[in-house]
């Protein structure tokens, strides 16, 4: 992990935000919701841009920040469904889709993302999925996950490095961070070891790893 000097230096070169996103990520801050980090950002932004998606899905909608960011830097008519469970969360995700004009392209779904993603049927249609919901349950989304994304398509996983614990035997992990610390590791060798998928693990903000689905699309 770099150390806080040379993350204030590399943000010192950040773009602006539009400003409705500036005041999200303010309001994460007083509000303690947490949000993708500033690193984090940068990436998405890059891959979007880069990779021109016309279908995505994120799961773990918080307030809807990711989304909207994803949305200004899509191409023009590429559609959003993003899952969310948390009820305080869900309302406020909405008005700022509709505060920003969004509404008709990102698709909020409500509800538990394991049966959400299993009751979706459209296989191979998402150009990039985005992950970033509860970790202890990516290992169980991954084979919807699988399916439903594109040939050539992208999986970003967000958070996997677990505040670096992930690298530490799971007894020096609290015993109530066990079970998580012990998936997420069984995720990381999946995503690794996946006949369908290329994988690299970048140490940037909390861990992230990008997964390229073989194949054209």
């Amino acid at each position: 992990m770099m150390d806080e000097r040379m993350l204030t230096f590399i943000h010192s070169f950040d773009c602006e935000k539009p400003p409705y996103l500036g005041a999200l990520e303010k309001y994460s801050i007083e509000t303690n919701v947490p949000i993708i980090r500033p690193q984090m950002q940068s990436l998405l932004r890059l891959l979007v841009t880069w990779g021109r998606p016309m279908r995505i899905l994120e799961v773990g909608t918080a307030i809807g920040f990711s989304a909207l960011l994803m949305s200004e830097y899509a191409p023009q008519g590429c559609q959003i469904t993003t899952i969310e469970k948390y009820e305080k969360r869900i309302p406020i995700a909405r008005e700022n889709f509709e505060k920003a004009g969004k509404s008709d392209c990102i698709t909020l779904l409500e509800g538990d993302a394991a049966e959400l993603l299993a009751s979706l049927n459209e296989d191979g249609a998402f150009d990039l999925i985005f992950m970033d919901a509860a970790k202890g349950q990516y290992i169980n989304f991954l084979p919807d996950i699988l399916r439903l994304l594109s040939p050539g398509g992208l999986l970003v996983s967000d958070n996997i490095l677990q505040e670096g614990e992930l690298i530490e035997s799971k007894y020096a992990v609290i015993r109530r961070n066990r079970t998580i610390h012990n998936r997420m590791r069984e995720y990381l060798y999946q995503l690794t070891h996946c006949e369908e998928l290329e994988t690299t693990i970048l140490p940037i903000a909390d861990g992230v790893t990008l997964s390229a689905k073989k194949g054209k699309r």
